[in-house]
C-alpha cells in the first residue's frame, strides 16, 4: 500500500524527510546497482538493508525491494540514516509559536538542518519529532557554531512570505560577539565589502569589487583585552560577520575558520564542547507578513567573557 503523502512527498520518519533522486538515462540492471554507484560512501549492504526496511520508495510512496529493476527518467525517494551519530547534549527552547511561525533559541554546536554527519542531531529534525509538524521549515539559517534565534514556518504557504522579508531586507537582526578589543578604532564602524568563496572549502574572503556585505559594528562593553560587540548586518552573506570581524583584526573568539582554517575533528573523535564560538543571534525584528503585527524577539542566551 502506498504511504500517505503531503505536498506530493512521502511523509517524514522519526522527524526526517525523504531525499529525492532523479534516475538518468542509463543501462543499470537493478536500482540498487545505481544507488551503490551514485553513493559510493554508502556500502551496498546498507542499501540492501534500507530497502528491506522500506526506506526506498517510488514516486507514489511504494516501498522498493532490492530486486527492483532500474527505470530511467523516474524518481525515487529514500530516508537517510546515520548509525554512529553522536548525541549533542544541548537543547533548543521554543520562544514563540502560533499557527504559522515558530521562533527557537538554538544552542551552540547544534546544526539547523541535516547535512553531512548530522541528521537526528539537528534543530529541524528535533522540532519535527517534538511537535509532529511535517511541514516545518527554516526561514533562514545560522551556523552550527553560532547560538541564538532561528525562525521556522509551520505551513508551506507561509514560508515564501517570511523568506521574502529576508530577501527584501525587511528583517532587522542584532548579533553579539566577543572578540579582541581594539581601542584605536573609532566605533561604530560601518563595514561594507565584497565577500566571495575562498579557495579553502568552507571559507569566504574579502575581495575587490562592488560591496555585497554590509554590517554596523559597535561596542557593548570591554573587559581587559576583550570586548562584547553589537553587530547589525544589513545583508546575509555566508559567514559574513565572522569574515568581517577577522578582516578588522578582531576575529570572534574561538572561531575555527577565521582567520585560520583549523582541521575538522576526526570522524571518530570525541566532540569538544569546551570552547564555543562567541557569536550569538541576539534579537530580530520584523512585521509579520501574515498577521501584520510588529514582532520583536530576544534570545535568552548570553555570551560570557
Amino acid at each position: 500500500m502506498a504511504q500517505p503523502t503531503y505536498g506530493g512527498l512521502p511523509p517524514t520518519r522519526d522527524g526526517v524527510g525523504p531525499s529525492c533522486v532523479a534516475l538518468p538515462s542509463a543501462d543499470w540492471r537493478l536500482l540498487i546497482d545505481f544507488l551503490a554507484h551514485r553513493f559510493p560512501a554508502i556500502p551496498r549492504e546498507v542499501w540492501t538493508q534500507r530497502m528491506a526496511q522500506g526506506a526506498v520508495l517510488d514516486a507514489a510512496g511504494m516501498p522498493l525491494p532490492c530486486t527492483t529493476a532500474y527505470r530511467s527518467q523516474s524518481k525515487i525517494y529514500y530516508y537517510r540514516s546515520l548509525s554512529d551519530e553522536a548525541p549533542i547534549p544541548f537543547e533548543a527552547s521554543i520562544l514563540f509559536q502560533d499557527e504559522t511561525l515558530i521562533v527557537c533559541d538554538k544552542p551552540h554546536f547544534l546544526p539547523v538542518i541535516p547535512s553531512g554527519r548530522y541528521l537526528q542531531q539537528t534543530l529541524l529534525v528535533r522540532l519535527k519529532r517534538q511537535l509532529g509538524i511535517e511541514t516545518l521549515a527554516p526561514v533562514h539559517r545560522i551556523d552550527r557554531e553560532t547560538a541564538g534565534l532561528v525562525l521556522f514556518t509551520v505551513t508551506t504557504g507561509a514560508r515564501a512570505a517570511f523568506q521574502a522579508l529576508f530577501r527584501e531586507r525587511q528583517v532587522h537582526k542584532t548579533y553579539h560577539a566577543i572578540a579582541r578589543w581594539r581601542p584605536e578604532l573609532s566605533f561604530p564602524i560601518e563595514v561594507q565589502n565584497r565577500l566571495e568563496d575562498a579557495e579553502a572549502f568552507m571559507q569566504m574572503r574579502v575581495v575587490d569589487g562592488i560591496p555585497n556585505a554590509a554590517t554596523t559594528i559597535d561596542v557593548e562593553s570591554v573587559q581587559g583585552d576583550l570586548a562584547r560587540y553589537r553587530l547589525c548586518p544589513r545583508t546575509g552573506q555566508r559567514h559574513q560577520l565572522r569574515v568581517q570581524m577577522a578582516a578588522l583584526g578582531m576575529p570572534i573568539l574561538n572561531d575555527r575558520i577565521y582567520p585560520i582554517l583549523l582541521p575538522e575533528l576526526a570522524q571518530n573523535a570525541a566532540p569538544d564542547y569546551s570552547n564555543p564560538l562567541q557569536l550569538l543571534a541576539r534579537s530580530i525584528k520584523f512585521i509579520d507578513p501574515i498577521t501584520g503585527q510588529s514582532r520583536h524577539f530576544e534570545s535568552r542566551l548570553r555570551l560570557q567573557f
